[in-house]
């Protein structure tokens, strides 16, 4: 079967995963995770990639990033990429390939879809049963956001800022969003989106940003086109 083609929008959020090959660790220390984090931001601002959140698990790498120009999102995740496979492999005295293949990535339909992405991904590591919250994670980007930490990488998305009018407000706002229960189905259809290379988007959404972009986001039906009838009379 072929690939779903990766569409990537400028000035429009993406949710972005990186996976192991095999599901091998792709993080083992901490110098590892500090070595990808700094690559990532050294890109991000050579290539005009917005990351707005981040999360790095031991077998995994998930962002929330909008590329402020063409081909922005596949220039960094490639610079970042084969430069830190070089690097790991050194390293830890290994060889071969790290990622287990081409990066995936979902549009994300800000205004109804972002923050429950986010909250998807800084999540992340409670669902994984690594912590109890997801503050106890050191490497994502849900401290800042709390308030906990400031980290230079993350450039908070418009609809965070809206969640107050003060820092204070917006980090109280943003903690709540984890107090709250979130269904089973969200957590499985944002993950369903992101592997399949789906948009996180309400059709509507979809068919505006296809009639504007000249995309195909939605899917075609399958198989031969039904003949019309012709006119009678």
């Amino acid at each position: 079967m072929a690939r779903r083609p990766r569409q990537a929008v400028t000035a429009i959020p993406h949710h972005v995963l990186l996976r192991g090959h095999n599901r091998q660790p792709v993080f083992v220390d901490e110098a590892d995770h500090r070595q990808f984090l700094g690559w990532l931001s050294e890109a991000a601002l050579a290539h005009g990639l917005s990351i707005h959140a981040y999360l790095l698990l031991d077998t995994q790498v998930q962002l929330l990033a909008t590329p402020e120009r063409d081909e922005a999102l596949s220039l960094v995740m490639q610079a970042v990429g084969r430069r830190y496979v070089r690097w790991f492999n050194q390293r830890h005295g290994r060889s071969g390939t790290l990622w287990e293949g081409r990066f995936r990535s979902s549009i994300v339909e800000a205004d109804r879809w972002l923050l429950a992405c986010q909250r998807h991904l800084e999540s992340g590591p409670v669902r994984a049963g690594r912590v109890g919250s997801a503050a106890d994670w050191p490497w994502s980007s849900h401290r800042h956001h709390a308030g906990l930490a400031v980290d230079p990488l993350v450039r908070p998305h418009p609809t965070v800022w809206a969640l107050g009018n003060t820092p204070f407000e917006r980090e109280s706002a943003y903690r709540s969003l984890f107090d709250e229960s979130v269904s089973q189905a969200e957590h499985e259809w944002i993950q369903a989106c992101l592997v399949g290379g789906k948009p996180t988007a309400s059709a509507d959404f979809q068919k505006r940003l296809e009639a504007s972009l000249g995309l195909r986001l939605l899917p075609r039906p399958v198989g031969r086109p039904r003949r019309t009838p012709p006119a009678t009379g």
